[in-house]
């Protein structure tokens, strides 16, 4: 079994996960925050359709410098162009982990800013953490931000207490 095999599973599984959490995201208060230290849930959740990019800058270079990369952040303005840019996003990284070979997921990946070292850790490592760990911690705060909403929470590994069976 090649190493992209079982981590393509699970990206693809959590993809799922994550777009029945998206669906459920209001735009009718895109600025509302449940704390003023916390992000936007216009922010969050497109910050959460825009993670999967990840893949492709972990599997096609070598490293990340923060201070020479410019972002260029995604802001859905409804739900349908969260859902529609989440899905464009992730069907990209499918392609790019489908194509990945051993070699490439064993190699270093660095991320940086400048002179300091964030990480320095096999690209396998990288995508399940600075990818995959990384969305289900988001889709975890957007639960609590729908929850406090008074919006149904999906089941994500089995019901939530919004599903009875």
């Amino acid at each position: 079994m090649n190493i992209n095999e079982p981590m393509l599973a699970e990206f693809i599984a959590e993809g799922s996960l994550t777009r029945k959490m998206l669906e459920r995201v209001p735009f009718d208060n895109a600025d509302w925050t449940p704390h003023e230290k916390s992000m936007t849930i216009q922010r969050l959740s497109s910050h959460i359709a825009e993670i999967p990019k990840w893949m492709s800058r972990i599997l096609q270079a070598d490293e990340l410098d923060f201070e020479t990369y410019k972002f260029e952040r995604f802001f859905a303005r409804d739900n349908a162009g969260l859902l529609e840019k989440f899905e464009e996003i992730k069907d990209g990284a499918v392609r790019v982990l489908q194509s990945a070979t051993d070699e490439q997921m064993l190699k270093t990946w660095i991320l940086r800013s400048g002179d300091k070292t964030f990480f320095k850790l096999p690209r396998m490592v990288m995508i399940r953490k600075f990818v995959i760990s990384h969305i289900i911690h988001h889709r975890g705060q957007l639960s609590v931000y729908l929850r406090l909403k008074q919006i149904a929470v999906p089941g994500m590994y089995g019901p939530s207490a919004d599903e009875k069976n």
